[in-house]
């Protein structure tokens, strides 16, 4: 039973029309599963088959003949760090997990280019592989040997160092560094910017509050402009009204409010239409006071005039740079003013920021060497373990090691460490000093596993010396040492006996089932010692259907495996039985 909330599994296979497979399924589950049959049988096609779905190269001519396309789906169940893992990775495509299912398909026409699918939705091929990269790790196809990557072994060293929290602080340091650094970087870069904006600014704050504009002041005095500029006309005007109501409308007025007051005496209705005719006459008595009094006070002042002009001329200079109003001008100095202090301020910063970068500097090197010296000693105890598993694996020559390697850089990290050290079971080797390290946020060490198979061949980096069969063996040691520290749910090991006898089959199939612990591991094998040691047993052999060539794939369990063990071991005898037994 799959325990959901601490497993991820490769659930189900599914594959129609591939290669000579008319159909297969293979229902699959945690544990070791041993996959058998006869060499030819098909094994390869289940391994091609998952292949695809993990991103690999599809080609047309792996189309069953006659058909018209091939097809390949997965599903795989996925427990909460894994769906952490593949999450961000969905998201780029637009695609949500709405459960803890991932269904994998791969679409492959006979003559045109294959389609992939995640959970029913159109994805790239790259896609696959950055999924499956961090699900299965496929021993014997490069592309997914994830501890014959650098950066893997890196994290995996990390790992069994236990060092993810001094890590996590490199990281930590490493991004507030980078981050004080561009700050500083970009006040570099904007030094003269900076030089140019003061200047602007000084001048543009000086030149608003030399003309110490008030709100609304251009409108009076645009106002006081137009009466000066028409003192005469004014004076002329104000005296013609006043001349004419003088000449007529004075006297007329009187006698109509004589005559008023005369009906009103015969007539009472009448009174408020007399007391209407005497409140005239006063009206236009006041209309020719005001009027001699507002003629008396115009004045041709050219001089006001000028500076009114003048003024305004300031202003309208001041509303062109700054604002359509006063209120926009006085708006945009108060902005220049803070904008000059925000600006003067970062100057004044600068000094600190400085002393900043020093500081996290200096704290990023001692993590560095810190983490440095931790893997060195880590490294040591690995390669002496991985050693002893490939000796006991039929590679009794092998030599194991990590190799660190570190450079100088302009911008580098303070620190005092070696160029180039390799760390194997019987010491360290060490060339050259870095003194100012370039970094990363896992430190300042680029690691490689370095590995020779064979006596006086020199070590070199694993993923380039090792055949099919070494490569698998040493994924074997490196997966039975790291243990539960290496969080890959899903192994597929290819023939990992390649090379060896039936003696070291036994220790393999061990080594197999102790790593599938909590996990999931596929193991294609010719052994039955290997074969034994698994936790379900899966046999491939081919078959005919209508006069066709096809594959089948079934389970086997109790007599029918001792059965499968007997013909592995030579023979279905009831002396192989016992043996199988």
């Amino acid at each position: 039973m799959v325990n959901l909330h601490r497993c991820t599994v490769l659930l189900e296979l599914d594959i129609t029309n591939f290669a000579v497979a008319r159909h297969v399924r293979l229902r699959l589950d945690t544990g070791l599963i041993a996959i058998t049959g006869e060499t030819g049988a098909g094994k390869s096609i289940l391994l091609d088959a998952l292949g695809l779905l993990l991103g690999a190269r599809a080609d047309s001519d792996t189309v069953r003949a006659g058909e018209r396309s091939a097809r390949i789906e997965g599903v795989f169940l996925l427990n909460p760090v894994a769906r952490e893992a593949v999450t961000p990775l969905l998201r780029e495509q637009g695609i949500e997990l709405e459960d803890e299912t991932l269904i994998v398909s791969r679409d492959v026409p006979a003559d045109g280019r294959s389609v992939a699918r995640i959970n029913g939705r159109v994805a790239p091929q790259a896609m696959l592989g950055a999924i499956g990269r961090r699900l299965v790790d496929l021993h014997g196809q490069a592309d997914h040997l994830a501890l014959l990557r650098p950066a893997e072994q890196l994290a995996a060293l990390d790992r069994y160092a236990g060092l993810a929290e001094r890590r996590m602080d490199m990281a930590r340091s490493v991004a507030q560094l980078r981050e004080t650094r561009a700050l500083l970087q970009r006040g570099k870069e904007d030094e003269r910017e900076r030089a140019r904006r003061i200047d602007r600014l000084t001048y543009e704050i000086g030149e608003i509050d030399a003309a110490a504009p008030e709100p609304g002041e251009d409108e009076l005095l645009t106002a006081e402009r137009r009466v000066l500029a028409s003192a005469e006309e004014l004076a002329r005007l104000a005296e013609e009204a006043r001349t004419a109501l003088d000449e007529g409308a004075v006297d007329a007025i009187g006698r109509a409010q004589a005559a008023a007051d005369a009906i009103a005496r015969l007539d009472a209705r009448f009174a408020d239409r007399a007391a209407d005719a005497a409140a005239l006459q006063d009206a236009v008595a006041d209309a020719m006071r005001v009027l001699r009094s507002y003629q008396e006070e115009i004045e041709f002042d050219p001089e006001r005039l000028a500076v009114v002009e003048a003024r305004l001329l300031a202003l309208g200079d001041l509303t062109r740079k700054y604002g359509p109003t006063i209120a926009d001008v006085l708006a945009y100095g108060e902005a220049a003013r803070a904008e000059l202090a925000g600006v003067v301020r970062a100057e004044e910063d600068a000094a600190a920021l400085m002393e900043e970068e020093t500081a996290l500097a200096a704290r990023c090197a001692a993590l560095a060497e810190e983490l440095a010296r931790s893997r060195a000693a880590a490294a040591r105890e690995l390669a002496r373990l991985v050693e002893g598993e490939l000796h006991t694996l039929g590679l009794p020559a092998a030599r194991f090691a990590v190799a660190f390697h570190r450079r100088d850089a302009a911008d580098g990290l303070p620190v005092v460490l070696p160029e180039a050290e390799t760390v194997g079971a019987d010491g360290v080797t060490a060339q050259g000093t870095v003194t100012a390290a370039a970094f990363d946020a896992t430190g300042v060490d680029a690691v490689e596993f370095v590995v020779a198979f064979n006596p006086q061949e020199p070590l070199r980096p694993a993923g380039r010396v090792a055949s099919g069969g070494e490569a698998s063996r040493l994924m074997l040691a490196l997966k039975t040492v790291l243990g539960a520290q290496d969080d890959m749910p899903t192994l597929v090991f290819d023939e990992v006996e390649s090379g060896l006898g039936a003696r070291s089959g036994g220790i393999i199939g061990e080594k197999l089932a102790v790593i599938a612990r909590g996990r999931q591991v596929l193991c294609i094998t010719h052994l039955p010692q290997v074969a034994a040691c698994a936790d379900r047993h899966i046999v491939v052999c081919k078959a005919l259907e209508d006069g066709r060539a096809t594959v089948e794939v079934r389970e086997v369990e109790g007599e029918e495996r001792l059965a499968e063990l007997a013909a592995m071991l030579g023979g279905d005898t009831a002396e192989n039985r016992e043996s199988a037994r």
